[in-house]
């Protein structure tokens, strides 16, 4: 059996010299949502997205044949599958890798991963984003929110990190705020004059697809890994964790 580095490895190809005609599939089931999206020349080609809290393993798989029905993309024509890697929800996060690892050991192609907060905060309208910080705000499952700072242009300005109303507010430093995610109408509500995006507060797979375009080849995605910031609420038998 091959190390993790081996079969890690089979994701992670040499990469093409960027082209404008790439044609990319782009997954994602890491929050309360499953989407799915083609993006071809530049263009996103289908799209489909749907809120769910649970039943992404029944869900993600069929979104994938819809939206390459609908753009009349063959599978083997794929230059690249992209999936986001979290932080997100435990049991969405593994059925997105799982589904986007065996689309591309099926078509072998390469698979690029990207955090889901960046996601989030690459579908905020770029005239909300100008004069504010942008942070993104996701459901963690537990009492404080993943957070991360941006940038307008979406350079992120440090960590997704578990952090209070507080913590946001010191970190900002009076800075005015322009909340996104899942969790921005909660957290904007404790911050004076902080507004909420109007953007979807979960990430969308046309998003991903765009951002994976642009950072694939300059080698700025990560690996088909969970990001995952604290362990799951999981007890496995003997009582381990």
């Amino acid at each position: 059996m091959g190390t993790r580095g081996d079969i890690l490895g089979l994701f992670l190809p040499q990469r093409a010299q960027y082209s404008p005609a790439m044609i990319i599939l782009a997954i994602d089931a890491s929050t309360s949502a499953c989407s799915a999206a083609l993006l071809r020349d530049g263009q996103i080609a289908a799209h489909t997205s749907a809120l769910m809290a649970r039943g992404q393993s029944e869900a993600l798989l069929p979104m994938v044949a819809t939206v390459m029905t609908e753009a009349g993309q063959a599978f083997a024509e794929l230059d690249l599958i992209a999936v986001t890697v979290g932080p997100g929800a435990f049991t969405g996060l593994r059925i997105g890798l799982a589904a986007a690892r065996g689309l591309a050991l099926a078509c072998g192609r390469p698979l690029a991963g990207l955090p889901t907060p960046l996601v989030v905060a690459a579908a905020v309208p770029e005239a909300e984003r100008t004069d504010r910080v942008l942070v993104v705000a996701l459901d963690s499952r537990r009492d404080l929110p993943w957070v991360q700072f941006f940038a307008a242009d979406l350079e992120p300005l440090g960590p997704v990190e578990a952090l209070d109303p507080v913590a946001v507010a010191a970190r900002l430093g009076g800075r005015p705020a322009l909340i996104a995610g899942d969790a921005a109408i909660g957290l904007a509500a404790a911050l004076p004059g902080a507004r909420v995006a109007s953007s979807p507060g979960w990430p969308e797979a046309r998003w991903l697809a765009t951002l994976a375009a642009d950072r694939w080849p300059r080698g700025e995605t990560l690996p088909p890994e969970p990001l995952y910031l604290r362990a799951p609420d999981v007890t496995l038998p003997g009582g381990k964790a």
